[in-house]
């Protein structure tokens, strides 16, 4: 239950109230909520209240109140928490003197600090992370006073002796009850990669056993490993890392289990896996396989399994049920309840996979036998049971299209619908079944209805900053419908951007997975306002879905309309603080680098200057749509070609440029044809309105995420020009002269979103006061096989050798680029570091990074895994160091980093080659063949960065190509803006034979905002 309105709780007494607000506003949100089952408590006078802070996970002290002091059972009941010194003297203002006892948390090495006081009749406590001083003295003068004292909550982070344990302590990391609970929230929100990262949190600190209560216990150790392990191969699965999660399901069968949960859970997350590839039949045969009787269940040492989200039977749904951390519920179940529910589930998977047999009958029976099932469980009455009855309502539903029984079919779509309204208003599970519903309308031909609940999935999500990727397969009829009206409603352009921006590539949510949990987890003040936030948005739900139970009341009295206008109040109150509180972060580069805040088409429009376009592709399921913007409108339209054959053409066109045979990088003959085929595909719809841009930011989607726009072809008479003399058995194939590029007349950039172009665009430019930083050419190091990127993330799965060879750093890139720059600059405000100086660890010691506009770095990206089976983390290569070196800047490093740079060159990284899909997902490209570069664009944006130049492929050292290429960047004039210095320099190249092919001049992309310039006088 939520507390009343702020307002009332204001006016009341505090010790009259079941929660009350410290302080009077500004700073951390912090509440005291009362606690009448403290076990410190022993009598009807006693009194204790949890201390509450939106940015901190866990609460962070208590307050009580005590007739007869209490020391001794106070101390007992914190002694396995906290090792404390003696008491000594201290003062608080409007107290006067205290007793104030120092300590420490015994799980971290993070302050604790109890203050005592009494005055005369009660002696009254305040007591938790040393950290939160100013909420503990406001909380112990506010129940003494008993009245809402005025003042200003701060978190001191400057004298806490393990800054990273307190960041820990704040984000509820060392609760691996918690973190557990939050991976099953995530996988089952649809947010797989970020419960990828929680499920990966808890396997690393299983191995070391650290944290973890049943340590000792080897059997229910192995048990919670086998968790770890399908769930973390569930989430690869869920991304597309089919053979990453084949390695850890295989670890996981390793484990010898006879617990009917844990064997439960095995077999329906191998059968989902499987289900994701389409092997319905070896899924089935999962399905089959026998598991321990329920009857044979041994009670856990606490007797229940807490409920929370994770019991919801909707794993693989991809529907998200709330952002950030999610609601979770006080009941328990029973293992035996837990297994009937998986149980449950094994039902619904199993019905599912008979219709999509083509078995719709047989199939229903399953699912009606499992909706049974889930309702019979506590009568229906568990919070999640409704999600698992919307999922499977949904499926019973499908199977009866599937024969033509579209009234019965519609009808059970509502009820499903209906159901989830009322459990669970505006999230993401109400929005899958608005997409459904949505989608079997459009199937229907009931266009109106459809667009209007389509319009509905789309404001939830972006009112709830919320992204739909588990949702694009509903929503691919909206942007069909979208496309077939646009013509005769141009109007509906706005809604397809506004729908374009809520679907995040599984990639990209990976990404932004490990670098929120990363801010999540450091101390600094963005850090504590992305916690606050994920609080408030988990508070707001929470509302929501009680506010949603009491309109449900029939005849509501006069004190349940009473309770409804507090709730209305509350969540009303909430919204207003996590608008302040979005306001604040977005003054953060690294909560810019993470946020899917939807915008405008007319917000895009107004960010675009005279002589700009910007043109986004969508890839929707199979299809491919584009939006086009410029200062004359804006258009959307479907393109004449599938995503299947987009990847072909990308692909034909990649192999004719640069491409590894028998360890060499070979260069055929571009295919100038093949590039005219794809550009007419792409932009025949816009031609005439192209001619006036002369900035053209492009933001690729698809396979178009491997392929620099900027060499496609824009005219045929080049071609026909070029196949002519190409024919001729002494013509020069690679002489490209004549061709048509795109990038000839067109300056070209690329954007990673509408949002992040314009966030780049309006952050103000470096104030650095020096030009140019290089880093390269590091130094080969002998010897064996060197643990690199797998050192620091999760290791192989199964024991698998994830290490990289030592070739990889026995190939370092020449510094001459570097040099060439740097001259080029002159004066004192350029500086180079190669060698041993060029180090991660000395990287990341450095205080002066953000003096620099421009940093560059000339060495190779690492963007692929090792194997496949091997997590992929991209990073850069560097030289190794002393201790804690592993030669490698990993994306999550340089997220970390403090800059000021307007632009960040990486010219050495095959950040679009074809790698493993790992490393696709790592860049979100969901189709194979990609790279990191997503991954470390926001890295690097997080960081502090405006723009990033980053190369599609290895740059070549033939005709000195790239250091002609960097040196004609820098040789552009000061008016210049990045996109034209690099149009110029390329064009250079493109009008010499010898350096003609793509291959020379169109690897780099300028990723963020093209427009501003390059050099600037100081």
């Amino acid at each position: 239950m939520l507390g009343p309105s702020t307002g009332a709780a204001q006016s009341a007494r505090p010790s009259l109230q079941d929660s009350f607000r410290l302080g009077s506003g500004g700073g951390v949100l912090c509440r005291a909520q009362n606690n009448s089952a403290d076990k410190a408590i022993a009598g009807m006078f006693d009194r204790a209240w949890t201390i509450v802070c939106r940015d901190a996970a866990r609460p962070i002290g208590q307050l009580y109140g005590f007739r007869d002091g209490a020391l001794a059972r106070l101390a007992a009941a914190r002694s396995e928490q906290v090792t404390c010194g003696a008491e000594s003297s201290g003062t608080i203002e409007g107290l006067g003197t205290v007793g104030v006892t120092e300590c420490t948390l015994a799980a971290a090495n993070v302050g604790y600090r109890i203050y005592r006081y009494n005055d005369g009749k009660i002696t009254w406590f305040a007591q938790g992370l040393a950290g939160y001083d100013s909420a503990l003295q406001l909380g112990l003068r506010t129940v003494v006073a008993d009245r809402i004292v005025p003042g200003e909550i701060a978190v001191a982070t400057t004298g806490v002796a393990d800054p990273a344990a307190f960041a820990r302590v704040q984000a509820g990391t060392l609760d691996p009850a918690q973190t557990l609970a939050e991976g099953y929230r995530r996988n089952n929100s649809g947010d797989y990669a970020e419960a990828a990262e929680f499920f990966d949190t808890l396997q690393q600190r299983l191995a070391a056993e650290d944290a973890v209560v049943e340590a000792k216990d080897s059997a229910s150790r192995e048990e919670r490993l086998n968790e770890y392990l399908v769930n973390r191969a569930l989430q690869r699965s869920n991304l597309g890392e089919f053979a990453e999660a084949d390695a850890l399901f295989k670890q996981a069968d390793r484990i010898a289990t006879l617990d009917p949960v844990q064997t439960r859970l095995r077999r329906n997350f191998e059968a989902l896996h499987l289900i994701n590839q389409r092997k319905l039949d070896d899924a089935k045969a999962v399905l089959a396989r026998p598991v321990v009787a329920t009857g044979e269940i041994v009670q856990a040492n606490n007797g229940t399994i807490e409920l929370g989200e994770q019991i919801a039977a909707e794993i693989n749904s991809g529907l998200r049920t709330g952002p950030g951390l999610g609601a979770t519920q006080s009941t328990s179940l029973t293992p035996e309840e837990r297994a009937a529910i998986l149980d449950a589930q094994a039902l619904h998977l199993d019905g599912t996979i008979l219709r999509l047999g083509g078995k719709p009958t047989e199939g229903r029976a399953q699912l009606e036998r499992g909706l049974a099932q889930a309702n019979a469980i506590r009568d229906g009455r568990v919070t999640s049971i409704a999600r698992l009855r919307s999922q499977i309502m949904a499926e019973i539903a499908l199977s009866h299209e599937d024969q033509g029984n579209y009234s019965q079919a519609e009808a059970v779509l509502r009820d499903a619908l209906t159901l989830l309204s009322t459990s669970y208003p505006e999230t993401q599970a109400m929005n899958g079944a608005r997409a459904r519903m949505a989608a079997f309308l459009a199937r229907r031909g009931k266009r109106d209805e459809a667009l209007a609940l389509y319009r509905d999935v789309v404001k939830s999500a972006t009112d709830n900053r919320e992204a739909a990727t588990g949702l694009a397969n509903q929503l691919a009829p909206y942007f069909a419908l979208l496309a077939d009206l646009a013509p005769s409603r141009p109007e509906l352009v706005e809604d397809m951007f506004l729908a374009s921006q809520t679907l995040v590539r599984p990639g990209v949510a990976d990404t932004q997975a490990i670098l929120a949990r990363e801010l999540r987890d450091s101390g600094n003040e963005s850090s504590r306002l992305f916690r606050q936030s994920i609080t408030l948005s988990r508070d707001i739900e929470r509302g929501r879905m009680e506010l949603a139970r009491l309109q449900r009341v029939e005849s509501p009295d006069a004190s349940v309309r009473q309770l409804i206008a507090a709730r209305q109040t509350e969540v009303a109150a909430l919204a207003a603080q996590q608008a302040a509180t979005q306001a604040q972060l977005s003054a953060f580069p690294q909560y810019r680098a993470l946020s899917t805040d939807a915008m405008t088409l007319a917000e895009l429009r107004a960010a675009l200057r005279p002589g700009e376009g910007y043109y986004k592709l969508v890839v929707v399921g199979r299809q491919v749509y584009a939006i086009y913007a410029d200062a004359d409108g804006a258009t959307g339209f479907r393109v004449p070609i599938s995503a299947t054959t987009l990847e072909a053409k990308v692909a034909g066109l990649r192999d004719t440029i640069s491409i590894e045979e028998g360890g060499q990088r070979v260069t055929y003959p571009f295919d100038v044809k093949l590039a005219h085929s794809l550009y007419t595909d792409l932009f025949a719809p816009v031609e005439n309105r192209l001619v006036n841009a002369q900035h053209l930011i492009f933001e690729p989607d698809g396979a178009m995420l491997q392929l620099p726009a900027n060499l496609l072809v824009a005219d045929a008479a080049g071609v026909d020009t070029y196949l002519r003399r190409a024919a001729d058995p002494e013509a020069d194939a690679f002489d490209f002269r004549g061709i048509e590029w795109l990038g000839r007349k067109h300056a070209v950039s690329t954007a990673v979103s509408a949002r992040n172009f314009r966030d780049a665009r309006q952050t103000p430019a470096s104030r650095a006061s020096r030009q140019y930083l290089g880093f390269g050419q590091n130094n080969p190091i002998p010897g064996a096989v060197l643990q690199a990127s797998a050192a620091r993330g999760p290791g192989g799965p199964g024991g698998l050798d994830c290490t990289w060879p030592l070739s990889e750093w026995n190939k370092p890139i020449a510094a001459s680029e570097l040099r060439t720059a740097a001259s080029q600059i002159g004066g004192g405000s350029a500086d180079i570091v190669t060698g041993s100086a060029f180090t991660d660890t000395a990287i990341q010691a450095r205080g002066d990074l953000a003096d620099f506009r421009i940093l560059h770095f000339a060495t190779h990206g690492l963007v692929t895994a090792p194997r496949p089976e091997c997590p992929a983390r991209p990073a850069l290569l560097t030289s190794f160091g002393d201790q804690g070196s592993d030669g490698l800047l990993s994306f999550r490093e340089i997220y970390d980093l403090k800059l000021d740079a307007d632009l960040v060159i990486l010219s050495a990284c095959d950040t679009a080659g074809q790698a493993s899909r790992a490393a696709t997902r790592e860049a979100g490209l969901t189709t194979g063949g990609g790279s990191a570069l997503d991954g470390l664009v926001r890295a690097f944006i997080g960081a502090g960065g405006r723009s990033v130049v980053a190369s599609h492929w290895p740059a070549p050292d033939d005709f000195d190509a790239t250091e002609r290429l960097i040196a004609g960047l820098f040789q552009s004039s000061a008016t210049d803006s990045v996109a034209e210095a690099m149009r110029k320099a390329e064009v250079r190249l493109m009008d010499e034979a010898a350096t003609s092919h793509p291959y020379y001049w169109a690897g780099f992309a300028i990723v963020g905002d093209g427009a501003q310039q390059l050099l600037v006088t100081r």
